[in-house]
């Protein structure tokens, strides 16, 4: 079988293209709460019931999205659907970031911290990275309470981990070789 991210992807720039003529900030906040739907497991459930109507199923979807959805979006689920292809929402919407990310010049930035940051902190490191990467970042910040101190930033393939927990393990390399 066809890797998710092979069978996503002609959908993703599909909707892409579509967004691109609107708002693309709106479309990308709706797919995103479309794939957050889509990956419910009883909404999953319901989806693959051969008993229940492709209708009902599009009709269930629709109601659980709060945003307002336009005539295109509707007629995107209600394709998934028909084509047993509802459970791709999330891969669609990573790809979709991906592709909107690109046109703005911008990258994910996934920031693990050992500490809360406070958003002063969070908008100096960004700025600091935004230099280092070239390129504009959307933080995404959690906490790790194993990382001791320190950060440790994910941007696409690239990885700076500047981390208590990493320095450690580097000197326990250095030790053991």
């Amino acid at each position: 079988m066809a890797e998710l991210a092979t069978i996503a992807r002609p959908y993703a720039e599909a909707l892409f293209r579509v967004a691109k003529g609107a708002d693309l900030a709106v479309w990308s906040s709706l797919v995103a709460e479309m794939a957050q739907v889509a990956a419910n497991p009883d909404l999953q459930a319901f989806a693959h019931n051969p008993k229940i109507a492709d209708a009902d199923v599009e009709s269930t979807f629709l109601s659980a999205i709060k945003s307002p959805v336009s005539a295109e979006a509707k007629n995107f689920i209600s394709m998934l659907i028909e084509n047993g292809r509802l459970g791709l929402l999330p891969e669609i919407d990573v790809q979709f970031q991906v592709l909107k990310n690109t046109l703005e010049g911008a990258a994910d930035a996934e920031i693990v911290s050992a500490f809360d940051l406070s958003t002063t902190q969070v908008s100096e490191l960004i700025a600091t990275l935004e230099k280092k990467f070239g390129r504009k970042l959307n933080p995404l910040v959690t906490v790790d309470p194993s990382l001791i101190g320190g950060v440790r930033v994910v941007v696409a393939d690239e990885v700076l981990d500047t981390s208590v927990r990493a320095k450690l393990q580097q000197m326990q390399l250095a030790l053991t070789a």
